[in-house]
């Protein structure tokens, strides 16, 4: 049986999540925002169960300075608007640490209403180099860059498919269009030039258009920027017309339901992602734990959810307090053993202490490294 009672309402912003591990004389309270609707569901169900079950295992061995952990998730939608007021809500509730947003348009367009309120926040995945280059003190993440993985794909471009006909999409958004301009650049720094970069409208259910460009510059690869619902209806009715084109992209396909999506078509799309926690000697009793009793396979950003909260809470523990000055001071100068590794922060919030990313290959039924 899972450990959490969860109450979500669709039509609104909040959701609230209640533990029952503890009881406690006072508590401190943080907030998990994600999408928790919409076609990057999966994204926000990968974070919020890592940062639940992080918190869970901290209420269970006595709180975090004597005091229960309590949560509330908002759901952001993937989108700056709704971001905002799902910060703004989170800020309203008195909360002191944020685990996300997961996407990196919501977490550029929150950053600066959280430092204003003296929360911290800590992102699983949002990639965009702009969040942590705004020089904002209280934004972090755990995962890398997108200066950092579209130069892995650029150079994978040039190195693969010089001489064929390469084509690079994004959706427009933060994430897709920042990745895909990191990927061009890399590609065309190496001496080599896509046939079209182009974008399209995200969460639409036909992608004819895009295909129709594909074919007409007779594709043999295309590197998207964007999210896997797309992705994989792209590639779905890509393939009906250009059966060996080669589909590459970034992190935001480390899901299978890709797969569901893009049906067979998905088979033998790489994509980059960071190292897969789940093979960390130090996750090894959180995977099995989330695999038991939360009957949830953690993988993509599920334990870098996980390490946010420890990172977080080591760093309350050090400081001896939740108070913003000094939790962002042990942050930024401490080490922190956690599902991810022994990771640290520089002084612009990146994480140190986990190697880069590398390529993942869909199979029929799972991703596995590249080799």
């Amino acid at each position: 049986m899972n450990i959490f009672t969860s109450f979500y309402c669709v039509a609104g912003i909040i959701t609230s999540t209640i533990f029952t591990a503890t009881i406690a004389q006072s508590e401190i309270k943080i907030g998990i925002a994600g999408p928790l609707s919409g076609s990057t569901l999966n994204v926000g169900e990968m974070q919020e169960i890592g940062a639940q079950r992080a918190i869970f295992d901290i209420n269970s061995n006595g709180g975090l300075l004597g005091q229960e952990i309590v949560i509330t998730s908002v759901d952001d939608a993937c989108e700056p608007k709704q971001a905002k007021a799902a910060a703004k809500q989170l800020v309203s509730e008195g909360v002191v640490f944020v685990v996300g947003h997961a996407c990196s348009g919501a977490s550029l367009a929150v950053g600066k209403i959280y430092e204003d309120a003296g929360i911290i926040m800590i992102s699983p995945s949002s990639t965009n180099p702009r969040i942590t280059d705004a020089g904002i003190s209280t934004v972090f993440r755990v995962i890398g860059r997108d200066d950092e993985q579209g130069l892995v794909a650029g150079d994978y471009l040039a190195d693969n498919n010089k001489n064929g006909n390469i084509v690079i999409l994004h959706d427009g958004q933060a994430f897709g269009l920042g990745i895909a301009e990191f990927a061009k650049q890399q590609l065309n720094k190496r001496g080599v030039t896509e046939v079209l970069f182009d974008s399209f409208k995200p969460e639409q259910d036909d992608y004819q258009s895009v295909v129709n460009k594909l074919v007409e510059v007779n594709a043999d690869v295309v590197y998207i920027g964007g999210y896997q619902g797309d992705i994989g209806i792209i590639i779905r009715q890509a393939k009906t017309k250009l059966p060996n084109l080669q589909l590459l992209a970034g992190d935001s396909l480390v899901n299978l339901d890709f797969i569901t999506i893009s049906g067979k078509a998905g088979i033998g799309a790489k994509f980059t992602f960071g190292p897969d926690m789940r093979l960390n000697p130090e996750a090894k009793d959180v995977v099995a734990v989330i695999r038991d009793e939360d009957a949830y396979e953690p993988d993509g950003y599920t334990l870098y959810a996980y390490g946010a909260v420890q990172a977080w809470a080591q760093a309350v523990e050090r400081a001896k307090t939740t108070k913003t000055d000094a939790v962002v001071s042990a942050l930024k100068s401490g080490k922190f053993d956690t599902v991810l590794g022994e990771i640290g922060f520089d002084k612009k919030g990146d994480v140190t202490g986990i190697s880069g990313f590398v390529w993942y290959v869909f199979e029929e039924e799972s991703y596995v490294l590249d080799k």
